[in-house]
């Protein structure tokens, strides 16, 4: 299985949330995106949205040559979350949590699916007020897949703390198929949820 563009996919998609809700306190209220509010002197504001994806290719390919496929994955995202700035309107820290429910992976040449739960709180704490390059990035939850008969067939747990960019993981505690494919080089991280959606 190819695990680096799921990889990308996932820091490209954590940076643009942080470029989305980044705007320094400050700067006129229309620039916020819909959903977020903030205090008075902008030095905390909060973010909610919900939205519904997918079928989504994610990049990531089970089997090879003629039996090769993409995984595809859809869900319902409910996102809320507060941002704190510093007085001179530099971002010091971020927390993000997701719930997605609905989802599912699923092969487009079969049909076949797998269904799954996902629960997460991301922490994003900049040493230096500002400064991205600075900054750690804690994510806690689970996410479980499952196959037809409600068996696991992929999970990712725990705590997990990397570096601004996800480039770097820190430290890891918890089962993590995701750490194991995308930072340990286990190249069989997601045999089992591959066999599940070959059928």
């Amino acid at each position: 299985m190819t695990a680096t563009p799921m990889r990308a996919l996932v820091v490209l998609a954590g940076l643009a949330l942080l470029a989305l809700l980044v705007v320094p306190a400050g700067s006129a209220t229309q620039a916020r995106p819909q959903g977020f509010s903030c205090n008075p002197g902008e030095t905390v504001c909060h973010y909610s949205d919900v939205e519904e994806y997918g079928p989504l290719d994610t990049g990531l390919v089970c089997g090879s040559g003629a039996e090769a496929f993409d995984i595809f994955d859809q869900a319902v995202l409910t996102e809320s979350g507060t941002v704190w700035f510093d007085k001179n309107g530099n971002l010091t820290k971020l927390t993000d949590k997701d719930v997605y429910s609905f989802g599912e992976w699923s092969n487009p040449i079969t049909g076949a699916t797998v269904s799954y739960t996902q629960d997460n709180e991301e922490t994003f704490v900049l040493a230096v007020p500002g400064d991205f390059t600075s900054a750690t990035d804690t994510i806690t939850g689970q996410n479980i897949y499952r196959a037809g008969t409600g068996a696991p067939v992929l999970l990712s747990a725990g705590k997990q703390v990397f570096n601004f960019d996800e480039t770097e993981l820190l430290s890891s505690h918890g089962p993590n198929a995701f750490v194991a494919a995308f930072f340990e080089g286990d190249a069989h991280a997601f045999d089992q949820v591959c066999a599940a959606l070959a059928v």
